[in-house]
C-alpha cells in the first residue's frame, strides 16, 4: 500500500465496503460521542468520516489528535446506518472504521479556527494565511481562480491565439500608475522597472510578425489599495492582434469571457447583448464609466424646464457656463419618507442635498399632483413636463442634482444605485456587460495642462487630422468593458504610425527626443514597417471576484497584501542589509520626523 494513501478523502463510496484503505488529510474536527470517537478527515479533495470505538487498537492514540494535526488512517471502510447518511458530502454513505492511526504533523493551539467560516479580522487571516486557505470557502475560491484561469487559456487557444511570455524586468513606462523600481547592481545609478502591463512588448511582437498574442501576464503598480484592486501586484488576460479594427477586438473576445462566465457562474444568467454605449453617455445616464446595467434607472438632462423657473438655486446656476441640472428617476419611490432618506444620503455624499419631486394621489381627489418643494417653486406646468419626459407616473419620484457635470457626476452615480437597490430595481443573478467607447484621448489637469486621459498608446480617431484642433475633442480607439458597475477590461486599437505618434505625445507635452527616450525600442519598431493592430486586458482578480460574489479582491487571491501594501505572513516589504546597499551602491535617506 501506498506511505500515506490509497484514496484521498472523497473517493470512498458503497462500492468501497469492507476494502481496507489508508487516508491521510488534516483533523477537521474531533467529536467524543461516549466511548465513540468521530474525526472528520480532511485533504484538498473532501472530507471522510472516521470512527473508532474502544475496541479498535487506534481509540487510544485517537484521543490525543486536536484540531488540524496531520495524521494518517488505516482502516476498514463500513456503510452507514441509513439514518446517518450525509447527503451533503460525496463520502457521505460510508465512514472508515480506524484500525491504525500515524501522526504526520501536529499542530499547535490554533490562532484562528479553520472549522466553519468565522469572521475574523484581517490582520491575524493575512498573517496565518496558510491557515485562512484551509477555510472551505477561501479555498474553494482559490480552485475557481485555478479553473477559470485553465478554461481562459484553452478558449484563447481555441480562438487561434498563441501564448508568448514577456519581460519582467524592464524599463519605466508612464501608463497612468506608479512604476515598482529595480536598482541594477551591474549599472548603478540605473534603474529597471517592473512592468505595469506588457503593453510595449506585446506591441513589438505584432510588428514582429506573430498575429494573435496572449498571456496570463502578471503586472505590477504602486498604487493605494481599493477594496477591488491590488496595491501591488495582479494578474490580466494579455490579448494583442494584428490587421484588426475595433469590431474585431470585441468578437474575439466576447465569447472567451460570455463562456467563461457561463462556466463558472454557478447558474446566474449571463446576458449575451453587450451594448456600446459612448464614453459620455455612460456619464450622463449613469454617473460612471463603469456601469451597473442592472439597475434600469436612466439619468436625464432637464435644464430646460428649470431655466428661468421659481426654483431659485437652479435658475441661477444655470446662468453660468457648463451648467446643468440631471434627473434621476426613482420609479415606485413616491414618497416623502423614501425621498428625505434619498436627500440624507446626497448630504452624507458631501452635497448640500437633492431636490425631489414625487407624484401622489391628489388629496381633493382629481387625480395625480406633483408634490415636494421643487414642484411648488416651479409650478405644475414645469413638473408635468419633467414627468413626462422621464416617463415616470403614479407612486414615482425623481432626484434633481446640479452644477458642473465633472462636480457632481460620481456622486449622482452613487444616489442612481443607491436608489435602484432601496427600491429593489435592480436584478439579482445576473452578469450584465458593456462596451463603453469613444473615450476622450486627452484631459485637462488640475494645473491647466493637457494630458492623456487613458493609454498614450491609443490611435486617435480621424488619425493625424484630429490632432490638429482642440485635443479636448479628440476621441481614442479607446474602449473599456464594464460588467456589474466593475471594469473588467480595458483596451484600443494602437498607434503604429510614428508621425502620429510623436504628435500625440507632443500636446500632452512630451518633446519628439522624450519619447525617444521613453519608447525607443517601440518607435524604432514602428518605422520598420509595423501592421495596424489593437488589442485589450482583462483583470484575472476582478473576473473571479464576481465570479466568486466577494466583494474584496483579497479574497480570491491566494496570498494578497493589506490596505497598507504588507504582507504579513512573509514580512515585506523589510529593511535591506548593509551589504545589499552597498553592493547597489544605494543610501536610504531617513523619513524626516
Amino acid at each position: 500500500m501506498h506511505a500515506y494513501r490509497s484514496h484521498t478523502c472523497a473517493d470512498l463510496n458503497t462500492a468501497h465496503v469492507g476494502q481496507t484503505v489508508r487516508l491521510s488529510g488534516w483533523v477537521h474536527r474531533v467529536r467524543d460521542h461516549g466511548g465513540v470517537l468521530f474525526i472528520d478527515l480532511r485533504d484538498h479533495y473532501g472530507i471522510t468520516q472516521v470512527l473508532a470505538d474502544s475496541d479498535s487498537p487506534a481509540f487510544a492514540e485517537i484521543e490525543k489528535v486536536r484540531a488540524e494535526w496531520v495524521i494518517r488512517i488505516d482502516g476498514r471502510v463500513k456503510a452507514r446506518d441509513a439514518a446517518l447518511v450525509n447527503p451533503k458530502i460525496p463520502t457521505g454513505e460510508v465512514e472508515v472504521y480506524a484500525t491504525g492511526l500515524t501522526v504526520l504533523g501536529a499542530s499547535e493551539e490554533l490562532p484562528m479556527p479553520v472549522f466553519g467560516e468565522v469572521d475574523y479580522p484581517e490582520e491575524t487571516r493575512l498573517t496565518y494565511r496558510f491557515l485562512d486557505l484551509r477555510r472551505e470557502k477561501l479555498h474553494r475560491n482559490m480552485m475557481l481562480r485555478s479553473n477559470v484561469v485553465r478554461s481562459l487559456r484553452n478558449r484563447m487557444w481555441d480562438q487561434g491565439f498563441n501564448e508568448f511570455q514577456t519581460p519582467i524586468i524592464t524599463a519605466s513606462s508612464p501608463e497612468g500608475a506608479r512604476d515598482f523600481l529595480v536598482p541594477s547592481r551591474l549599472h548603478p545609478g540605473k534603474f529597471y522597472a517592473l512592468p505595469q502591463a506588457p503593453q510595449q512588448f506585446k506591441q513589438l511582437i505584432m510588428v514582429s510578425g506573430f498575429d494573435r498574442y496572449f498571456q496570463i501576464a502578471p503586472c505590477f503598480r504602486d498604487e493605494d489599495p481599493r477594496a477591488d484592486r491590488s496595491p501591488t501586484d495582479f494578474y490580466q488576460l494579455d490579448v494583442e492582434m494584428s490587421f484588426v479594427e475595433q469590431e474585431d477586438i470585441f468578437a474575439a473576445v466576447q465569447p472567451v469571457i460570455q463562456g467563461v462566465f457561463e462556466e463558472f457562474g454557478n447558474g446566474r444568467k449571463v446576458d449575451a447583448q453587450w451594448p456600446r454605449i459612448a464614453y459620455r453617455d455612460s456619464l450622463l445616464w449613469y454617473g460612471s464609466d463603469k456601469p451597473d446595467l442592472r439597475n434600469p434607472i436612466k439619468m436625464q438632462i432637464v435644464s430646460e424646464h428649470f431655466r428661468g423657473s421659481g426654483f431659485a438655486v437652479f435658475a441661477k446656476l444655470l446662468e453660468n457656463e457648463g451648467t446643468e441640472v440631471r434627473a434621476i428617476p426613482a420609479p415606485t419611490g413616491g414618497s416623502r419618507k423614501f425621498c428625505d432618506r434619498m436627500n440624507a444620503f446626497a448630504q452624507k455624499e458631501g452635497l448640500p442635498g437633492m431636490g425631489y419631486i414625487f407624484w401622489r394621489e391628489a388629496e381633493d381627489g382629481s387625480g395625480m399632483e406633483a408634490a415636494g418643494p421643487l414642484a411648488k417653486n416651479i409650478g405644475p406646468e414645469r413638473t408635468e413636463a419633467i414627468r413626462t419626459q422621464l416617463g415616470l407616473g403614479l407612486g414615482d419620484a425623481a432626484f434633481f442634482l446640479g452644477g458642473k457635470p465633472e462636480q457632481f457626476e460620481s456622486v449622482a452615480g452613487r444616489a442612481r444605485n443607491e436608489i435602484g437597490r432601496e427600491l429593489g430595481l435592480c436584478e439579482t443573478d445576473t452578469f450584465r456587460f458593456a462596451w463603453i467607447v469613444d473615450f476622450p484621448m486627452y484631459e485637462k489637469t488640475d494645473d491647466g495642462k493637457i494630458d492623456f486621459s487613458h493609454n498614450p498608446f491609443s490611435m486617435p480617431q480621424g488619425g493625424m487630422e484630429a490632432l490638429m484642433g482642440d485635443p479636448l475633442k479628440v476621441y481614442a480607439y479607446q474602449y473599456d468593458l464594464a460588467c456589474n458597475g466593475y471594469e473588467l477590461i480595458s483596451g484600443g486599437i494602437r498607434n503604429h504610425k510614428p508621425e502620429i505618434m510623436y504628435k500625440a505625445f507632443e500636446l500632452a507635452g512630451y518633446p519628439n527626443s522624450e519619447v525617444d527616450k521613453r519608447f525607443g525600442g517601440m518607435v524604432k519598431a514602428f518605422k520598420y514597417g509595423a501592421p495596424p493592430h489593437g488589442g485589450c486586458a482583462m483583470g484575472i482578480d476582478r473576473a473571479v471576484m464576481l465570479l466568486a460574489d466577494e466583494q474584496n479582491i483579497r479574497e480570491v487571491i491566494m496570498f494578497p497584501m493589506n490596505q497598507r501594501a504588507e504582507d504579513l505572513l512573509m514580512g515585506a516589504p523589510s529593511e535591506p542589509l548593509n551589504e545589499q546597499l552597498r553592493e547597489l551602491r544605494l543610501r536610504v535617506v531617513p523619513k524626516d520626523q
